[in-house]
């Protein structure tokens, strides 16, 4: 499976992207690591979200088996679709350095 169209991100430095089946209409893409880990010999990944390809919309992670709230893909990151939980002050900290 290929990332959905105008997936905004490209994967970091030692990492890749992969997509997955979920649902019917729902897929998980997940961030893969590449580095070599001493506990184990496979690989290792992290849900960065979640498509719903029959609304197209993208949707945070609350873990890798349930998904969350609907998200704006200008308010995601390359590692994770979770959403930042500022303070006003933060918010305004964050978004003045990006």
């Amino acid at each position: 499976m290929n990332l959905p169209d105008g997936f905004p991100h490209k994967a970091p430095a030692g990492y890749s992207y992969e997509v997955r089946s979920f649902k019917r209409n729902v897929v998980s893409i997940w961030l893969q690591h590449h580095a070599s880990f001493s506990y184990t010999s496979d690989p290792v990944y992290t849900i960065w979200g979640f498509y719903d390809t029959k609304k197209e919309c993208y949707i945070a992670p609350i873990n890798h088996k349930r998904p969350g709230k609907v998200v704006d893909i200008n308010d995601t990151r390359d590692f994770t679709a979770m959403q930042l939980n500022l303070n006003p002050l933060e918010h305004a900290l964050y978004s003045s350095g990006r």
